[in-house]
């Protein structure tokens, strides 16, 4: 099986799994409907990336750091539930699974996995988003939407699309719903390692808010901002995160 085929079936998996979590623990309260999500699937996706690839290093939200990382050439980096908390809602779909391969300085295989909608986004091929309307929608959470994609909001006349966790975001600019993701309040490496592979293979501008490149795979896991949108946009964003 490629990379790429096993990073789509372990996310969509890991999904499955969740729903029944879900549907398991209905009546259970939302601590315990996360607490088991999160652990379940981890669990899952650790046992089977050692039996898929037991020669590679697991870097996980869910689980503790390995050193073995920094000096192995290939890292899967996974975040086992994206939107714990939208997960908890039950009737909420704006979650996700994340799973992407890390080798020799680049990621090179992810899926996103939304199991509520049905749907895996999972590379190497990935549909461009359709064509985009004339106003600019600019993805950002339902809670605390940052100071910085507001004023990517404000600069290009553009509106809200309110939603959870940053895969559905990233999704959701990947699949037409949204043309700006921009973040800079703080993520780790599993939070969009598999929503950029996926965002580059459907061939969405993808960096730092400072059009630096996101790196991954580094000693501290921190990567705290990034811009995903369509390309014909990424100027103008830039423009405003830059300052």
């Amino acid at each position: 099986m490629s990379d790429h085929d096993l990073a789509a079936e372990l996310a969509t998996a890991a999904g499955k799994l969740l729903l029944d979590v879900r549907a398991e623990l209905a009546d259970a309260t939302v601590a315990e409907r996360k607490a088991a999500g999160d652990k379940r699937s981890h669990d899952f996706l650790m046992e089977s990336l050692a039996a898929e690839r037991p020669d590679d290093v697991v870097l996980s939200e869910e689980g503790a750091d390995n050193p073995a990382r920094l000096t192995a050439g290939r890292v899967w980096i996974v975040d086992p539930l994206d939107g714990t908390r939208e997960f908890s809602e039950l009737g909420r779909d704006d979650w996700a699974v994340h799973v992407a391969l890390w080798e020799a300085g680049e990621l090179v295989a992810g899926a996103v996995a939304l199991p509520a909608q049905g749907i895996t986004l999972a590379t190497p091929t990935v549909e461009s988003p359709p064509v985009a309307p004339d106003t600019p929608r600019i993805v950002v959470s339902r809670t605390r939407p940052p100071a910085i994609a507001l004023a990517v909001r404000d600069a290009l006349g553009g509106t809200l699309v309110e939603m959870g966790s940053a895969g559905a975001k990233v999704a959701s600019v990947v699949q037409g719903v949204s043309d700006v993701y921009v973040h800079a309040g703080g993520q780790y490496e599993w939070d969009s390692a598999a929503p950029v592979a996926v965002a580059r293979a459907a061939g969405l501008h993808t960096s730092r808010i400072d059009g630096s490149p996101l790196r991954y795979n580094r000693p501290d896991p921190l990567l705290p901002d990034l811009v995903i949108c369509r390309p014909g946009l990424a100027e103008a964003v830039l423009a405003v995160t830059r300052d």
